[in-house]
Formats: C-alpha cells, sequence, structure tokens
C-alpha cells in the first residue's frame, strides 16, 4: 500500500471501560460483523475473526501489537476478502482507545493503511456500524436511545 489513509470512528458507551473491555474481548460476543473473534490478547499472539460475509464463510487474522486494559488495544488486521495478498504490506492497524468520563466509556476505532480517501471513507462507514453493534453488545438498549 503505497498510500496511507486513516479510517476513524467513534462510539459512545453507556458503560465503564472495564465492561467495554470485557465485551470487545468476548468470542461469544459479535460486534464485528457477526464475527467471532478470538485471541489470547497478549502481545505477539494471533487474533482471528470466522465469520460469514454475503453467505461466504471467511477466517481474516492479525496479530496483537498492544495491549493497555482497558485504554487501548492495538492488532494486525488482514482479510482475504480484500482481494490483496497476504503479506504484510496488505495488513491493516486496528487501534481501539477507551476514554472513560461520567460513567460512559468514548471509543474510538482508527485503521490505517488504506490506500485512499475513498477506501477510508468506505473503512469508516464500515467500523461506524461495528462500534455501534459493540455499543449494541455491551448494552442492548442503548441504539435505541440514542437514535430516538
Amino acid at each position: 500500500m503505497s498510500e496511507n489513509h486513516v479510517a476513524s470512528a467513534t462510539v459512545e458507551i453507556p458503560a465503564d471501560a472495564e465492561t467495554v473491555w470485557d465485551t470487545l474481548v468476548d468470542p461469544d460476543a459479535t460486534w464485528m460483523l457477526g464475527a467471532r473473534v478470538t485471541s489470547a490478547y497478549v502481545v505477539g499472539v494471533p487474533i482471528t475473526f470466522d465469520g460469514e460475509w454475503d453467505g461466504k464463510p471467511f477466517q481474516d487474522h492479525g496479530e496483537i501489537l498492544e495491549v493497555d486494559r482497558p485504554r487501548r488495544l492495538r492488532y494486525t488486521h488482514y482479510s482475504p476478502l480484500s482481494g490483496q495478498p497476504d503479506v504484510p504490506e496488505n495488513y491493516h492497524h486496528l487501534t481501539f482507545t477507551f476514554d472513560e468520563h461520567d460513567g460512559s466509556t468514548e471509543v474510538t476505532l482508527e485503521q490505517d493503511g488504506n490506500g485512499s480517501a475513498e477506501e477510508a471513507e468506505h473503512a469508516t462507514a464500515n467500523w461506524e456500524q461495528v462500534l455501534g453493534a459493540l455499543r449494541d453488545a455491551v448494552v442492548p438498549d442503548a441504539g435505541a436511545a440514542s437514535s430516538s
């Protein structure tokens, strides 16, 4: 990837950062577009994403780069659905940051390694959906309350 446009999405979740973190790392919580996310969440170990997209099974993967519970989680991410070869230069870096205040947690997700502004814009829209699903997994009625 010759360019590095960054996609970014943020959501406010009415829960403390530990609760949000626990949901983020729970393999039974399907906040990542319905995929099962599995890892030991230790620097240097793999992370996998098993799911189905448009009726096709997939397994994305990456490696944990940073764990600062419950403030920051960073890992690489590669999806075969991208159509790109499975080589490090085609991996994105996903960084989750948690900013807790007044009983709520603002979660920001940044994805680097996007090859164009359009690609970053598309990724931002996807990550907004993902963070909304995370919010709903943490506090099931939060999405309905925030949309009214």
